[in-house]
């Protein structure tokens, strides 16, 4: 794990043009579906906007589908949380994440993680910063499960209920999955 470092304190901005421009600050969360495969995809494309700082926060089950070693930006699991906090005064991850970001991107979200977003579990890293997560602020969130598990009546219900916090949904499209099936 990088070291956490806090933001720097904040000096009025001075008017001339030497001042450069506050970067944007993207938190993504990474889950156990089969589609974590695209994550260094998913950030090298990230890394191609100008002025975007990215930061990812990884589910355990997630870390089956990719290689930490081609995410090129500061990657977060559950042990970060556990060996950064050693007593009262020092700070707590999930907590640093949530007040570093200013825009957070869950993809892709896998059943579990979703029915245990929608009941308010956090059991993880990456749910404990999204319990946390200031409302103020977008959250937009990308399903990807199997189409049988899609179209179970439940998914339905929790994608609403994330909706129903202030989240934006960013749809399932339609193609062949890893699987073989088809569909959404």
């Amino acid at each position: 794990m990088e070291p956490f470092s806090l933001p720097e304190p904040g000096f009025p901005a001075e008017k001339s043009s030497s001042v450069p421009p506050k970067k944007s600050r993207l938190l993504v969360g990474v889950t156990g579906s089969v589609a974590a495969l695209k994550l260094p995809l998913l950030i090298a494309e990230l890394l191609k906007i100008p002025g975007l700082e990215v930061k990812v926060v990884t589910t355990e089950r997630a870390k089956h589908f990719y290689n930490a070693q081609e995410i090129p930006v500061t990657l977060y699991s559950d042990e970060d949380e556990w060996q950064l906090w050693k007593g009262r005064s020092d700070p707590v991850l999930h907590i640093e994440l949530r007040r570093w970001a200013d825009l957070m991107l869950v993809a892709p979200l896998d059943a579990n993680t979703l029915a245990k977003l929608a009941n308010g579990i956090c059991d993880n890293l990456l749910t404990c910063v999204i319990r946390a997560w200031d409302l103020s602020k977008p959250l937009l969130f990308c399903p990807a499960m199997n189409t049988a598990m899609w179209e179970h009546p439940i998914t339905a219900q929790q994608v609403e209920q994330l909706k129903g916090f202030g989240y934006t949904e960013i749809p399932c499209v339609v193609k062949k999955l890893v699987c073989g099936d088809e569909g959404q």
